[in-house]
């Protein structure tokens, strides 16, 4: 079978990031980092090697964009899908992290025209927001996504959280636990409403995870989504941190706060994953 071309293009404006657009393709993905900011390009090229056009967008902290996740418009997603659509792109799929799932879980939420949402580290409410916006200013705390100019709802923090450390580093997974249990009523609005969603959902998740407890949030939308007549696709293991490292991938451990699993862990079940993920495309 002849290798497929890949053309890397780097984008800017409007749609922000670097595409790699395999010729012929009819599937497009839209990668998305999570509170790391990477453009995520090796991950877009692992897509691309499959046969299909990746799209590794930057939503924050590029030109023209918030400084933070800070009521970021989730018009920024659609434009990313309108990209793709425009390639000849029939079938769409979103894959996030973290912040970056969140995200997806949301795109897909309020846009039809996704087909499938990868949510790896997956959150099933919305949270605050990670750092300044267009403003520069970070506190109070607001709301992460916007839609038609109007701040979603989200769970707010508790400032006088008493943190927690694994191996030195501070361990997030307690303040959104607490958060969850202490603002009960705002965690109901917040829920992510994936009963909504008609796209295929694969989520994977490590009950290891120490940034914060992504595996309950995955089985709280399986339920969901369950109860809602929607199959979705659980992919878990029990020692596998926020980090799920896909086939080939290094991605260096944050050195600012715990993410839990181990290397071989986070490996193990990102190419357990990678199969179900294959399926998708």
């Amino acid at each position: 079978m002849a290798e497929r071309e890949i053309m890397q293009e780097t984008l800017s404006g409007e749609v922000a990031g670097t595409l790699l657009r395999c010729a012929g393709a009819t599937t497009g993905v839209v990668v998305l980092s999570g509170s790391s900011g990477r453009v995520e390009v090796a991950r877009a090229r692992l897509f691309a090697n499959e046969a299909v056009s990746a799209l590794a967008l930057q939503w924050f902290g590029g030109e023209g964009q918030p400084a933070g996740i800070c009521e970021i418009p989730l018009e920024t997603f659609f434009a990313a899908t309108d990209c793709l659509v425009g390639l000849g792109c029939r079938r769409i799929v979103y894959a996030g992290t973290s912040k970056g799932a969140e995200a997806s879980l949301l795109a897909a939420v309020h846009d039809p025209r996704i087909d499938a949402v990868v949510a790896i580290s997956p959150t099933s409410v919305v949270w605050g927001n990670i750092g300044p916006g267009r403003d520069g200013i970070s506190w109070p705390e607001r709301s992460s996504w916007t839609l038609k100019g109007v701040p979603l709802p989200f769970v707010p923090t508790d400032p006088n959280w008493q943190a927690s450390h694994i191996d030195g580093l501070v361990s997030y997974r307690g303040l959104f636990e607490h958060c969850l249990a202490s603002f009960e009523q705002e965690a109901d609005r917040a829920a992510i409403p994936v009963e909504a969603i008609s796209a295929e959902i694969v989520l994977v998740a490590g009950g290891g995870d120490a940034l914060w407890p992504s595996l309950d949030f995955a089985q709280s939308i399986l339920r969901r989504r369950k109860d809602a007549g929607k199959a979705t696709h659980l992919v878990s293991t029990p020692d596998a941190g926020h980090r799920i490292l896909l086939p080939g991938e290094t991605t260096p451990r944050s050195a600012s706060h715990a993410h839990g699993g181990n290397d071989r862990a986070d490996a193990d079940l990102g190419q357990e994953a990678w199969g179900c993920i294959r399926k998708l495309l």
